[in-house]
């Protein structure tokens, strides 16, 4: 009878620090296993698009937008969104952003992101 009382209480034990573990997770807004794809894939269309400014940058003298490096060859993206998320670029003369705007329609509280020269990607506002 005391195993099956101490088996119980280990059990319970277990189940408030995963449920603990899981609830604090979502609380640091890593969200559901969908939008943590979403966002890599995000993350890694970022990347994409800031090496095809460098290329661009490295043959034509100048960074170039969404639509001109598409238009160039320097990237192959078949569409400049990925589940509601929409891509644009910001151009100057030796600097540019690249910005994934969250659809805080779909993932409320949801933050852009962004990727620049540096090739870091950050969240923005």
């Amino acid at each position: 009878m005391k195993s099956l009382a101490g088996l119980l209480i280990v059990a319970l034990i277990a189940g408030i620090a995963y449920k603990y573990y899981f609830s604090k997770m979502e609380s640091e807004g890593t969200g559901t296993p969908a939008q943590t794809i979403d966002i890599a894939g995000v993350k890694n269309d970022l990347i994409g698009i800031a090496q095809a400014e460098r290329a661009y940058l490295a043959e034509h003298g100048s960074y170039a937008s969404l639509d001109e490096l598409v238009s160039s060859g320097e990237l192959t993206m078949k569409r400049t969104n990925r589940n509601g998320y929409t891509y644009s670029v910001e151009t100057a003369d030796q600097t540019f952003q690249v910005i994934a705007h969250c659809p805080t329609a779909t993932y409320p509280g949801c933050k852009n992101l962004s990727v620049d020269q540096s090739m870091e990607v950050q969240s923005t506002q």
